[in-house]
């Protein structure tokens, strides 16, 4: 079940504009402009949540992310405990949206 969801996750977050997979310590990421926005685990992701993070912090399975990112809205989530992979992607874009330059985010926007 969990590979599933990492792979949707993995998904949805390649086909926001200019995403790019990238693996540095090792470790799977998707980033856009040289910036991280997701990281795939293979138990968890974590992902930057300015808007979302109180309430991705009250579910089971969440906890501020590791090495003082939780400190700037990165919530870390197992992939057991996820409520939806709708509400992951949701995750991942905010993440996005809080990471990619202004006009990357207006590609969202227009039809």
């Amino acid at each position: 079940m969990s590979e599933m969801i990492r792979h949707r996750v993995r998904e949805f977050a390649l086909g926001l504009p200019e995403a790019y997979e990238d693996f540095p310590w090792g470790d799977t990421v998707i980033k856009v402009n040289k910036k991280i926005f997701v990281f795939l685990g293979e138990s968890g992701y974590g992902v930057k949540l300015p808007q979302s993070h109180g309430h991705a912090l009250s579910l089971p399975g969440s906890e501020p992310s590791g090495y003082g990112l939780g400190k700037a809205g990165w919530v870390s989530v197992v992939y057991a405990d996820v409520p939806d992979v709708e509400v992951l992607c949701d995750w991942v874009e905010e993440s996005y949206r809080s990471i990619a330059p202004k006009r990357l985010v207006k590609l969202l926007e227009t039809p």
